[in-house]
Parts: structure tokens; C-alpha cells; sequence
């Protein structure tokens, strides 16, 4: 039985930090997991993310230390059954706002009578096609749900949310929650900054831990002084575009001033 190791440090309060996976590539993936980040995010929200694909990055990252955690694009309970099946055990799920919707969730990710995970797993990846004989007894207590705060609803109903068992942390989505206070493209504005803050404490004084994801450095550092424990610092997508409009840049101004053409 795989042991999910994302799930005790989270419980244990380490911290972790990790990147978001947005390209959608195995080779990409596999040389994220190889810088060794804690965990790495799979993102089929936003990311051009399928079954198929995260799969093979499950498949690349698989050999190496960093623990993987999924996004889906929403928390749909046939969706969940089917990235269980693939051997997922961490999944963090976007635009939660309540309780019922929270306890649906949990349900979701467990076999009953604790859930409503229907069971085939003999037939998946996440048993080892049957060779883990008694993976339906031991599957619950590897399961790790994140939830994602990032609406002004759903952080207005943050005390329901977190107190709800086997809600295993909770995430802030700094961007979109920013969007829903009328402070769209401001996710570092001092106002959301504070409201996250606000909101690891309380999490933090639950018993539980939350996440986010912060490229700046001193407010990451702020954010983990409030509670956060799961620390998203980049986005490979961002990392590779930043990377190679530098290069492209240095490259292109000294041969324009040059006198000579920008491209070769």
C-alpha cells in the first residue's frame, strides 16, 4: 500500500513546498520532480489536463521523491472516483463555499459506509490491478483532501468548512479571491493579504493547515508564519516563459544596438 507521504508531513505540521504543473507534459513534469520540491500540482482547472495526461505524469513523477497532488476542475464526485483509480491520493479541489459542499467532497474519496467511493478498484492503477489485496480497507486513511477558499462566500463560511472532518487543509486562492472582493488582477493587494493571513491563523488554531501558492519570497515567509504548511513558490508554465523572454531579451538588445537583426 502506498503510504501517502504529502498527507503526514501535512498532519505533522511541516512544511512543504511545491510547484504548479500547468504544461500538461511528462518531460517537463519529470524534471520539476527531479529539482525536489515536497509535492507538485497537477492542474486540470486551468492546466490542458486530462485523465490521459495526468496519468503519464503521475507515471513520470512516480520514481521521485516529490509527492504528487491534483487539481480537478471542479469537484465532481464521478470525476474524483476517476482520479482515485489512477492512484491519486492527494486532490485539491477549487471554489468550495460550504460545508455540505465540503462533506460531499469527503464522502467522495472514501469507500462506504464512510463514503460513497463506488469500488472496482481491482480493475485500476490505485490497487495495482488487485495485487494490493486489501486496498479498499486501507485506502481511506491515505486519502488527502485539500479544499479551496477563494470566494468571498466560501470564505465567509471558512469556520464550517475546516471543522468539517477528514478535511485535511485548507487552501486560499489569493487571485480568484481577490477577484470576488472587487479586486480583480490584485492578489497581493494589502486587503486579501490580510484576509489570508487572517485565515491560516484560524485554520492553524483548528488543529488543521493551510496552503497557498506565493512567488514572492517575504510574503511567502508571511504567509508561513501564519500557518501555511503546503507553499506553492512557482508555476513551471510562468517559470519557462519569465526564463525565455530574459534570455530572448538580453539576446535581441545587444544585437539591435548593434546594428545588427534581432532573429538568427
Amino acid at each position: 500500500m502506498q503510504i501517502n507521504l504529502f498527507k503526514q508531513r501535512l498532519l505533522a505540521g511541516e512544511p512543504q513546498f511545491g510547484l504548479w504543473l500547468g504544461l500538461s507534459e511528462t518531460f517537463s513534469a519529470e524534471i520539476c520532480a527531479g529539482a525536489g520540491f515536497d509535492w507538485l500540482l497537477i492542474d486540470a482547472e486551468h492546466g490542458p489536463n486530462d485523465l490521459r495526461t495526468i496519468l503519464a505524469q503521475l507515471q513520470a513523477i512516480e520514481p521521485y521523491s516529490s509527492q504528487p497532488v491534483v487539481r480537478p476542475p471542479q469537484g465532481d464526485h464521478v470525476l474524483i472516483k476517476q482520479l482515485l483509480e489512477t492512484g491519486v491520493q492527494t486532490l485539491l479541489i477549487p471554489m468550495v463555499e460550504t460545508a455540505e459542499q465540503a462533506t460531499g467532497l469527503v464522502q467522495a474519496m472514501r469507500y462506504p459506509p464512510h463514503g460513497i467511493r463506488g469500488v472496482g478498484s481491482a480493475l485500476a492503477r490505485a490497487s495495482r490491478w488487485g495485487r494490493i489485496a486489501d486496498y479498499t480497507h486501507r485506502a481511506n486513511e491515505q486519502m488527502c483532501l485539500l479544499v479551496q477558499i477563494e470566494t468571498r462566500t466560501g470564505y465567509e463560511n471558512l469556520a464550517e468548512i475546516m471543522n468539517i472532518p477528514g478535511v485535511d487543509g485548507i487552501f486560499f486562492g489569493a487571485v480568484d479571491l481577490a477577484a470576488s472582493y472587487g479586486l480583480l488582477g490584485e492578489s497581493n493587494h494589502p486587503t486579501i493579504v490580510s484576509m489570508i493571513q487572517s485565515g491560516l491563523e484560524r485554520v492553524l488554531k483548528s488543529g488543521k493547515y493551510g496552503g497557498v501558492l506565493c512567488a514572492d519570497k517575504q510574503l511567502a515567509h508571511r504567509y508561513q508564519e501564519a500557518g501555511a504548511r503546503f507553499i506553492a513558490v512557482g508555476v513551471d508554465s510562468l517559470l519557462l516563459s519569465a526564463a525565455t523572454s530574459a534570455l530572448c531579451a538580453e539576446y535581441k538588445t545587444d544585437l539591435n544596438q548593434g546594428g545588427v537583426p534581432g532573429s538568427y
